[in-house]
């Protein structure tokens, strides 16, 4: 069974490479569009080696940490994750850099043809991600056979996903709010204008921020969720090997079905972008059920449980993907009610803008609430702690393709700025903005489903958790409100994804003022620039901010690993198991509001300029600018940076067992 599952890690794989073969074959771009985009991908690129230095010495440090206090096999285990993480996130950057003016150029020919392009791309970085993921799980495991050091490999894995959120989140909204206040708000030029010195570090990182951020948050998502599900179905069925390797093979039927499912995303006659993705995405899932039934047909009698008892917690979490996808695009897209009130408010000031969009994100969590709960409800009524894992797996079985659809948004934002920055005739803008506008709205649902499945995950770590103490104490262990400990833990825990905003939030600010001033001493001082008659000098603002994303990343990550160790230490177990809950449940409804609250913000602007209500330049238009600059630091940085947070605490915490009890 574990060769089985190795054998389509290698396909997924495979398919990837056979992609990059078909996209070395396109035709290439113009000059103008070449050197743009060559600037594009020197900055990503520079940023991503500085980044992957400071993740080096951090790994080195934490490897030589776990072998003296743990053992080599999770240190070499955190090493392996962390190397795949980076591998994936590493491999996706460059394939996004170097297509993107080759989907402004196929924009040229129709805009099916830039559709198409721009999806294999990012196609490849999905299946790349799901593919050395689980071969990287099941190799490590075929060779230590040691459920504890595979927690190694995840604690890897989170260690870059923490790094790639926070220093590619920072990144990218710092450049995008300096970059709108210095070039829309002040000197009142459109978006992506060659003649803003922060515009190519703003399409920089709309690379590192949704590109490699979201790339390494689902490749540990996948990796941990699948980690945890090993170590319950141990503790479960302790007899029953087929129980241990069942969550594998359910990701792995998965990836045929995301692969035969890719073929169907193809643009219509009617050219709706949004339903492609969708019937995509349905046909994944209506595969995946027909796989789940057959393989848990077989394996519900060894096992030793009634097939719909395993089966139903797997199609409630398939069904949990359309439930966010569904909701999101509610929440977001330009055709409903939020997104259109938001930019009703925004015609008497930025003031009621913001008003509008804070309660809009606060009322976004509502659904998906109801949704976890109704999945935690469902899976435990049906398979116990079991069915909540297998229910989990199962929410993340489509990773493949909604990493491709994420990865979709930053290739077509390129796209849409080097077509504005190059000054391509007005029928190429508006291929391309199509193509810009529903990867908009890709990124919002993608990043739903990656809070959704985050805090799915986190839960089934935390059963993870307790069953280990249960396993390993010799004293009772009490898990109750009564505890004066337990109560101690979740006050900590909830304040960790507010400490978490706060240094996020004011990371952005403090880079993205710099951006501002330094973009005004080139419209100040550089003669002709203004006129367009001189190019500005782009890379101060991409050293700028690549130094300062670096460095204020590290603050943050600290708090992550400290407070769950010193709680750990200090209270003890039960404590711990309070902080956990805690940091969940704030965590998920941070996440929550954040995201869904700032694409509405977003998209609320991008109706304004589509002319609504006034219409670019127009004073309601430039209220849901400022609106849009608070937004964004909580949709691309905060929002997404409390995902790789909720798992990291409880992988730590899993790891802490031996030391603390």
């Amino acid at each position: 069974m574990l060769y089985l599952v190795i054998l389509i890690s290698f396909l997924s794989l495979g398919f990837a490479i056979f992609l990059i073969s078909r996209l070395q074959k396109v035709f290439q771009s113009t000059s103008t569009l070449e050197s743009l985009a060559e600037g594009i991908k020197e900055g990503a690129d520079a940023f991503l080696k500085r980044e992957f230095k400071v993740i080096l010495f951090s790994a080195i440090f934490i490897f030589f940490l776990l072998w003296i206090f743990l053992t080599i096999k999770i240190a070499l285990g955190f090493l392996l994750g962390a190397g795949f993480s980076f591998l994936a996130g590493f491999i996706g950057m460059l394939i996004s850099t170097r297509i993107n003016s080759k989907v402004a150029m196929a924009a040229k020919k129709s805009q099916a043809a830039a559709f198409r392009l721009s999806f294999e791309a990012s196609s490849i970085t999905g299946f790349l991600v799901v593919g050395l993921a689980l071969l990287g799980l099941c190799l490590f495991w075929f060779l230590t056979k040691d459920l504890k050091a595979l927690i190694g490999l995840g604690l890897g894995a989170s260690l870059v996903s923490i790094f790639a959120r926070l220093g590619g989140g920072i990144y990218t909204k710092a450049a995008d709010v300096g970059a709108d206040l210095a070039g829309k708000i002040e000197q009142g030029i459109p978006e992506d204008d060659p003649r803003n010195p922060a515009v190519i570090a703003d399409q920089v990182g709309d690379n590192v921020g949704d590109c490699v951020g979201m790339t390494a948050d689902l490749f540990e998502t996948y990796l941990v969720t699948n980690i945890a599900a090993m170590i319950l179905a141990f503790s479960v069925f302790p007899d029953s090997p087929q129980a241990l390797i069942f969550p594998l093979l359910l990701s792995g039927l998965s990836i045929i079905a995301s692969i035969l499912a890719s073929f169907f995303v193809r643009l219509g006659k009617d050219e709706n972008i949004m339903a492609a993705f969708y019937r995509g995405l349905k046909i994944n899932g209506f595969l995946a059920a027909v796989f789940f039934a057959v393989l848990i047909l077989n394996f519900a009698p060894k096992i030793g449980i009634a097939f719909y008892k395993l089966y139903l917690p797997a199609l409630f979490g398939l069904f949990l993907v359309f439930g966010f996808f569904s909701i999101t695009d509610y929440y977001t897209s330009k055709k409903h009610r939020p997104v259109k009130e938001i930019a009703k408010f925004s015609q008497s000031g930025a003031g009621p803008n913001i008003i509008a969009g804070l309660a809009i994100g606060a009322e976004s969590t509502f659904l998906p609430a109801f949704l976890i709960c109704a999945g935690i409800l469902v899976s435990f009524w049906l398979g116990g702690i079991y069915g909540l894992a297998i229910s989990a797996v199962s929410f993340l079985s489509l990773t493949g393709l909604i990493i491709a659809l994420d990865s979709y948004g930053p290739i077509t934002d390129n796209a849409a700025g080097l077509v504005e920055m190059a000054g391509e005739p007005v029928e190429l803008r508006k291929n391309i903005d199509a193509l810009d506008a529903a990867g908009n709205t890709t990124k919002a649902v993608t990043k739903a489903c990656a809070i959704g499945s985050a805090g799915l995950a986190a839960l089934v770590l935390f059963s993870s958790y307790t069953q280990e103490i249960a396993n390993n104490t010799l004293r009772q262990f009490i898990f109750s409100l009564e505890e004066p400990k337990v109560l101690i833990g979740l006050f900590i825990g909830n304040l960790l994804p507010y400490l978490l905003s706060s240094f996020t939030l004011k990371a952005v600010g403090r880079t993205a003022a710099q951006v501002v001033i330094e973009a005004r001493r080139q419209f100040r001082e550089i003669k002709g620039l203004i006129e367009g008659k001189v190019r500005p000098e782009y890379g101060r603002c991409v050293d700028i901010v690549t130094k300062a994303a670096l460095k204020e990343m590290c603050f943050p990550t600290f708090w992550i690993v400290i407070l769950p160790i010193l709680t750990g230490f200090i209270l003890g177990p039960e404590a711990l198991a309070g902080f956990l809950i805690g940091t969940i449940i704030s965590g998920f409804f941070i996440a929550v509001s954040m995201c869904a609250g700032g694409a509405a913000w977003d998209n609320a602007k991008k109706y304004i300029e589509e002319g609504n209500l006034g219409g670019k330049g127009s004073l309601t238009h430039q209220a849901a600018v400022i609106g849009d600059t608070v937004g964004d630091p909580r949709k691309d940085t905060v929002g997404p940076a409390m995902n790789p947070m909720i798992k990291v605490v409880n992988i730590i915490a899993i790891l802490l067992i031996s030391l603390i009890v």
